[in-house]
């Protein structure tokens, strides 16, 4: 039945996708040509699908991964951090800890915007301070107390307590550094007309449909081996391989999971697969009856079996998860056992909570195809125990907002341990100060747990650190907050003759040494 309903599916989709794409070609002068034009025009411009719209090119406005992804392409943070997760200089040619507070930086010279304008210490300045000042990523940089201009080219920067993973945080694509020149020219508009120090300059943004952009000559690095990139927004998965299949696209995010035989196998087409730092999760809000009380949310980690949406929905791509930060992180939690599926005991537990027939309630999700059928799945498990579950599909900006505002019942969502570092894997989405926008939208309140992670964001011995974020897992999974359910093995589809492609574990991938057969 499944193989019928997938072929159906399909040839609706290339009928579309046709249409979709009717037009590019070659001669398209924003060189959103597909890698299977003919010429050389063909092979300096690169295609990527990716299954939602950005919802800004402000880094400092917005902290999804689609936004992202783009971003890292526009834009350079002070420190990088390499596919391997080893901190290297970005901006920063060099820094030094002076004491436990305080850090000096210096900045690399010549170093160009994509306006002309040359990066100087005050535009390093201009972007923390704006960071700080942006509910959406304040979080990544609050440990920040001033930043000093030494001269042009040196600042110091200066945390109110000791923070150990500060390096690590300013790696992060949220502190990517503008021009404050730019920023204020633009006013509220500078998210659509974003300017950085990156490889490739922004050129045009087609709401809802795709994003061009084009090498940056004066790069700090040299130029990049690509003369333009689009990205485009195909939510539906099945779309983005027949994209790859027809040459119309070059390179697609998240292949689906029944999709990545066919993207193996095919002669033309690569699949590159590797970890990610992302955890998928149901999340619950704390302050809403029923989910305000803690048995009830155990008994819905009971009741869902993450082995079956494993299984059934990645086809095996996926590791169950004990912890909301995974393996490949700093002090995950190795010792903490994950909710196993019991029916029985989730009855008991919502019996025992004053819901012994169950309740109706809402589960939101994005477009994204994954999530809408672990929402179903998780629909006809919550229903075994007598939860009746309405799925709602939202927009993805709107969804952002919305749960932002607290207005869902249940949801689902990942996080992305960007910088491997527990603090940013933990704090924005268990610590209470982090209600909402922040990333905390299951609204969690736990005191204990803001004290460890106020701890292991201050001490600096890793020992103290790692056993601080070890007891808020232990306190978290407890309390369950939220339904944790696995971690994803991540995959892009692309045509084997683009070349220079790497996966990095935090998602967003950069595009720079990418370059055609």
């Amino acid at each position: 039945m499944l193989k019928n309903k997938k072929f159906i599916v399909i040839l609706s989709a290339i009928m579309v996708f046709a249409l979709v794409l009717t037009g590019c070609g070659p001669n398209n002068p924003e060189g959103d040509n597909g890698g299977g034009g003919d010429g050389e025009a063909a092979k300096d411009s690169l295609i990527i699908a990716q299954g939602a719209d950005a919802k800004s090119l402000d880094p400092h406005g917005t902290n999804d991964q689609p936004s992202s992804r783009v971003s890292k392409q526009i834009y350079n943070t002070l420190v990088e951090q390499t596919v391997d997760m080893e901190l290297v200089p970005g901006l920063a040619e060099e820094w030094n800890q002076v004491d436990e507070t305080t850090w000096e930086f210096k900045i690399k010279e010549g170093v160009k915007f994509h306006n002309g304008e040359e990066l100087k210490a005050s535009d390093i300045k201009f972007s923390i301070d704006r960071m700080l000042e942006s509910k959406e990523v304040a979080h990544i940089v609050e440990s920040i107390e001033s930043v000093e201009i030494v001269d042009d080219y040196k600042i110091i920067i200066k945390t109110a307590k000791p923070f150990g993973p500060l390096l690590a945080h300013l790696a992060h694509t949220a502190t990517s550094i503008v021009n404050e020149k730019a920023v204020t020219e633009a006013g509220e508009d500078y998210g659509q007309k974003p300017v950085g120090t990156g490889p490739f300059k922004f050129v045009k943004w087609d709401a809802g449909d795709k994003i061009s952009l084009e090498r940056f000559d004066d790069y700090y690095e040299g130029p990049a081996k690509l003369k333009t990139v689009v990205f485009r927004n195909i939510t539906e998965g099945t779309n983005r391989t027949i994209g790859l299949e027809t040459g119309e696209l070059d390179v697609a995010y998240e292949i689906e999971p029944i999709d990545k035989g066919t993207v193996a196998n095919h002669k033309d087409l690569q699949l590159i697969e590797g970890p990610s730092l992302s955890m998928a999760y149901i999340g619950m809000n704390n302050l809403k009856e029923p989910f305000n009380n803690e048995k009830v949310r155990k008994a819905v980690n009971y009741a869902i079996d993450a082995d079956s949406i494993i299984e059934s929905v990645l086809h095996g791509a996926g590791q169950k998860a004990n912890s909301p930060i995974g393996p490949r992180v700093f002090a995950h939690n190795d010792t903490l056992e994950p909710y196993g599926y019991d029916p029985e005991k989730a009855k008991e537990l919502l019996k025992e909570a004053g819901y012994e027939n169950g309740f109706n309630t809402t589960i939101w999700t994005n477009d994204n195809p994954i999530r809408l059928q672990i929402a179903q799945i998780a629909q006809a498990q919550l229903k075994e125990i007598g939860i009746e579950v309405t799925i709602e599909p939202l927009e993805w900006g709107s969804y952002l907002e919305r749960t932002a505002n607290g207005e869902h019942d249940m949801f689902i969502l990942g996080w992305v341990s960007v910088t491997a570092d527990p603090d940013y894997g933990l704090y924005p989405l268990y610590h209470s100060s982090q209600h909402g926008s922040g990333g905390n939208r299951s609204f969690f309140t736990n005191e204990e747990v803001d004290k460890f992670l106020e701890e292991g964001r201050v001490a600096i011995d890793a020992e103290k650190r790692a056993e601080a974020y070890k007891k808020a897992q232990e306190i978290i999974v407890r309390e369950a907050p939220d339904a944790i359910l696995y971690y994803q093995t991540q995959n892009v589809g692309a045509q084997k003759s683009v070349k220079g492609f790497q996966l990095h574990p935090a998602g967003h991938h950069s595009i720079y040494e990418v370059s055609f057969e």
